[in-house]
């Protein structure tokens, strides 16, 4: 469905209606890879500096922008940055917004959400279970839901950080852009179809994508690991995973370690504060575990920095 329903020309048209809405990130140059005894330039796309404090912002806005929303409000299921961005937005639109966030949410986004106004209910272990809270919800309140990932309306709007990276960085032949219910990644595959090589990269805790590419198509999948609160869906998305499979290869895992490492060097070269899963495409690069030739053009989406989880000295 994705395939036809989310295309680069549909795209510029929702970043048209957005774009006032959200800001457009900025870009730094990042000179620490070291690969095979050369330093490799790295652009990065500073999406954590986004409001709400994540992509995800691109999203609610779209789905709050085009669609009838009820007098009930809206209602969404999150990990934490889905919910904080749909409040957010719904609050700069003066709409009602219930968030259902799982235990494993962050504090720093469980305050983020409660700061935008939004109604907040915590429970359950995992978003499997804020997601079937607020299913419920939906049926009792008549408020619209907001999927995370799995809805057109969310994936038009992550696309257009394709639009913007293409915009700001025409030389870039390589995009990492970590992976968690694969509305983003999707979005940003269905603007640049095959043009430039984008490597997904998950953490080894929630392999949702590797583990559909392995069985052929979705499946649940084991949602732990340090970035857990957003890169832990039950399985990856109905719409990306076509998308995933016409153009993408198999993702790149990492570890906890590795991620921490990542976040680690984000600080300490550029002073970015990233949370676990908006450092895990940089965690691809920094360990090795995705390394590019010597005519690639890198970009890294950094894509998230809701944590307090900071310790970097």
């Amino acid at each position: 469905m994705a395939l036809e329903q989310v295309t680069p020309e549909q795209i510029s048209s929702i970043h048209a209606l957005i774009r006032q809405h959200v800001r457009h990130t900025p870009t730094m140059q990042a000179d620490l890879c070291d690969f095979g005894g050369h330093a490799l330039p790295v652009d990065l796309k500073l999406e954590l500096l986004q409001h709400s404090g994540s992509f995800k912002v691109r999203g609610a806005f779209t789905n709050l922008l085009t669609r009838q929303v009820p007098a009930a409000g809206v209602v969404a299921a999150s990990g934490g940055n889905h919910g904080a961005a749909v409040a957010y937005a719904a609050k700069q639109l003066g709409i009602p917004a219930t968030i259902f966030v799982p235990s494993v949410a962050s504090a720093a986004k469980i305050d983020l959400i409660r700061s935008y106004g939004a109604q907040l209910v915590v429970g359950g272990d995992r978003y499997a279970d804020a997601l079937a809270a607020s299913e419920i919800y939906v049926t009792e309140s008549g408020a619209m839901p907001i999927h995370a990932y799995d809805q057109v309306e969310t994936m038009l709007g992550q696309g257009t950080l394709g639009k913007e990276i293409e915009e700001d960085l025409p030389h870039v032949t390589t995009l990492l852009v970590a992976v968690g219910g694969g509305g983003l990644i999707g979005g940003i595959t269905s603007w640049f179809t095959d043009r430039i090589k984008i490597v997904a990269v998950e953490s080894d805790g929630a392999p949702t994508l590797f583990d559909a590419f392995k069985a052929g198509h979705p499946v649940d999948a084991p949602a732990g690991g340090i970035a857990a609160d957003s890169l832990a869906p039950k399985r990856i998305g109905e719409l990306a995973f076509p998308l995933a499979q016409k153009y993408l290869q198999p993702p790149v895992l990492v570890s906890d370690d590795e991620i921490r490492s990542a976040q680690q060097a984000l600080w300490n070269g550029m002073r970015l504060v990233a949370e676990p899963g908006g450092a895990a495409a940089f965690a691809a690069l920094l360990s090795g575990k995705y390394v590019p030739g010597l005519q690639e053009k890198v970009c890294v989406l950094v894509c998230g920095g809701n944590t307090t989880a900071v310790n970097f000295g």
